[in-house]
């Protein structure tokens, strides 16, 4: 029985009848992946009741329009979308009895098994058909291709020399992949949603967090079996999603954002740690965050109607608010030197804006009005232009070029008209770069970084992120970390 007393009796026994051998008995997952509101929520209803309906590509998703009616196939997307009364469960003992090793790195070779360079290979997801294409940055051909856990979410993260690289899945799955051997190596599930990873900047840790259960989850960073999971509770008892996990190098810590109480966390994984975490007291509740170059201070999304705050991880104390409308998207938000002083730059999701602030004086410096909402942002420090997409509203098929010293918009182009275009990666040298048409019938698109001409188009099924290793692992100036 649903929450909200809708009578789901018939549609129950259907699931149990037709999706219980691949999506578990309370909808956790198995063969497929989980089918609980805080997983779907990237997919709408109506992609949702397409492939019930029609089945999935290249997976072991069957049709059922020849089994199930339409009011049928309707009454199941209400009855997946809809939170249980008693939701699932997840602990330690089942994090360590999902563990699988998948290969034994001992017997793998240690240097690249492929002509590509290293530290110019892109990682791309394919979200449409849940595969990645490793692709070769010089050539712009795939390497290798395999399939992902259910709706990647995130962006995966590198190890600090580049080889391995980590996914962690909406519905918690945490994957190893060897980028030498072109291979996977381990799997563990973390919780049942999960909403990002880091990797410590020594390779040892992996640290998950997660909205259900609402914790942190340290992993091994060598095969991924469990080192210990950690509640997230605030100061005041009140039990916390996890909004943001990320690394700091030059602080030897992750930086973790609480969703439901008002703080931030750091743990150091220095020298032999016991991952205690260092409670930073904020004067809101934070959404998103983003650090500064140096890394002493987290530039954090408030709910206040000014924006944000400033905090100074040094000190643990917020030191001014930030004035910044609507729904700054501060993890995709970048930095650059401007007249030789650095700025940051963020997209804005509910606003037709970029807000640019001033780095040392925490001031905004300007608002660039864009043809609507945005999500990415991305730069190099070869490159004389940030781009950023208009992902939300009418008008997805624009991306602005913004000049980044004059920060007047340069260029606007529409790559496929009528489709969404978002989300721009360098190569490691910056001298091309590639756009996503977030789109079933989308593609990958490569340009020349300083004629802005195309160079290659690779047809795909809503290629979202792509993460250049070199770019990621160098924490280069224009990219996300």
């Amino acid at each position: 029985m649903a929450a909200d007393n809708t009578d789901f009796t018939e549609t129950q026994q259907l699931y149990e009848q037709h999706c219980t051998v691949c999506h578990g008995a309370q909808r956790i997952g198995g063969a497929g992946p989980a089918l609980l509101p805080e997983s779907l929520g990237r997919i709408k209803k109506a992609e949702a009741s397409k492939a019930i309906s029609e089945g999935r590509p290249a997976s072991q998703m069957a049709a059922y329009k020849d089994i199930l009616s339409p009011a049928q196939i309707e009454n199941m997307v209400e009855y997946l979308y809809t939170p249980s009364e008693n939701p699932p469960s997840w602990s330690d003992a089942d994090t360590r009895n999902s563990h699988h090793i998948l290969a034994d790195l001992s017997t793998l070779a240690t240097t690249p098994q492929h002509t590509s360079d290293p530290l110019n290979l892109f990682v791309v997801v394919e979200a449409g058909t849940h595969h990645v294409t490793v692709l070769d940055g010089d050539t712009f051909e795939s390497i290798a291709r395999f399939q992902s856990h259910f709706a990647l979410h995130g962006g995966p993260k590198f190890s600090p020399d580049g080889r391995f690289v980590y996914f962690a899945s909406r519905d918690g799955w945490v994957s190893k992949y060897d980028l030498n051997n072109l291979t996977m190596i381990a799997e563990t599930r973390v919780g049942l949603n999960t909403r990002n990873l880091a990797v410590s900047n020594d390779g040892r840790w992996v640290l998950a967090g997660n909205y259900l259960p609402g914790n942190l989850v340290l992993l091994n960073a060598s095969d991924l079996t469990l080192v210990k999971s950690i509640p997230t509770i605030g100061a005041d008892g009140t039990s916390s999603r996890v909004s943001a996990v990320y690394t700091a190098p030059p602080r030897d810590s992750f930086v973790v954002a609480l969703k439901d109480t008002k703080e931030a966390w750091e743990l150091s994984y220095a020298g032999t740690p016991d991952f205690t975490p260092r409670r930073i007291i904020a004067q809101d509740f934070l959404d998103d965050f983003s650090f500064t170059p140096d890394y002493r201070y987290l530039l954090a999304t408030s709910r206040k109607a000014h924006g944000g705050q400033v905090i100074d991880l040094d000190t643990g104390k917020s030191i001014t608010d930030i004035p910044l409308p609507g729904m700054p998207h501060l993890g995709s938000g970048i930095y650059w030197k401007r007249n030789g002083e650095w700025v940051f730059a963020t997209p804005n999701i509910s606003k037709g804006l970029i807000s640019v602030l001033d780095l040392k004086t925490w001031k905004l410096i300007k608002e660039i009005p864009t043809e609507g909402p945005g999500f990415f942002m991305r730069s190099h420090i070869n490159s004389k232009y940030a781009w950023t997409d208009v992902f939300f509203g009418p008008n997805q098929e624009v991306v602005h070029l913004i000049d980044k010293q004059t920060l007047e918009i340069a260029h606007t182009l529409r790559p496929m008209p009528g489709k969404n275009a978002a989300h721009v990666e360098f190569t490691n040298d910056g001298s091309h770069l590639i756009l996503s048409v977030w789109d079933t019938d989308g593609a990958l698109i490569v340009y020349d970084a300083k004629t802005l001409k195309e160079v290659k188009r690779i047809p795909m099924n809503k290629p979202s992120g792509k993460y250049n290793v070199g770019n990621k692992i160098e924490f280069a100036e224009g990219t996300s970390h």
